[in-house]
């Protein structure tokens, strides 16, 4: 069966192996439209709770960092892949909202630690079903390890994609 034709352009570099940068290209072209889709699905969240997008993945990864203890800027700035100032930020108008608690750290004051309040935590728990629902509709098709094995892929790709980023920096 012939793949279906998305109105994907050609690859703009030519090679040797046009055949392999064809797929290279979809396959850029394949994440970006995940990576939208996401963002989509944040923002429809977001806007449920008033607040933005970025505001609803700080939440977020509050909901799968914290065990108790609350979660320090740094690490959630770190898993977003943004300055921790912008978290700071954004948490300040969350805690506003009444959707997250901040304090200093116990062992230094100068970290700041986040937690969501009982109403986030009942407001994601109330989206659970929803939730899975739509795990299964995009996740079905993978087992428990096809997943993990294809997340470990894309995470490979990801720390490749890095490196690259970083040697046509230092090419300029």
């Amino acid at each position: 069966m012939m793949p279906l034709d998305l109105g994907i352009p050609k690859a703009p570099f030519g090679s040797s192996a046009p055949a392999n940068d064809d797929v290279v290209w979809r396959f850029m072209w394949e994440i970006r439209s995940v990576n939208l889709f996401l963002e989509e699905l944040c923002r429809l969240r977001a806007d449920a709770l008033g607040i933005t997008a970025p505001q609803w993945m700080i939440l977020i990864a509050l909901w799968g960092l914290d065990r108790g203890n609350g979660v320090p800027v740094n690490a959630v700035s770190k898993l977003m892949k943004v300055d921790s100032s912008f978290v700071t930020t954004q948490s300040k108008l969350l805690e506003k909202k009444g959707l997250l608690r901040r304090k200093p750290s116990t062992s230094d004051g100068r970290i700041v630690e986040m937690s969501l309040t009982d109403r986030t935590y009942k407001h994601l728990a109330g989206l659970s079903s929803q939730q899975e629902a739509i795990d299964k509709l995009v996740f079905g098709e993978f087992n428990v390890r096809g997943l993990s094995e294809f997340a470990s892929r894309l995470a490979g790709v990801r720390e490749r994609l890095e490196k690259a980023r970083l040697k046509i920096a230092l090419d300029l």
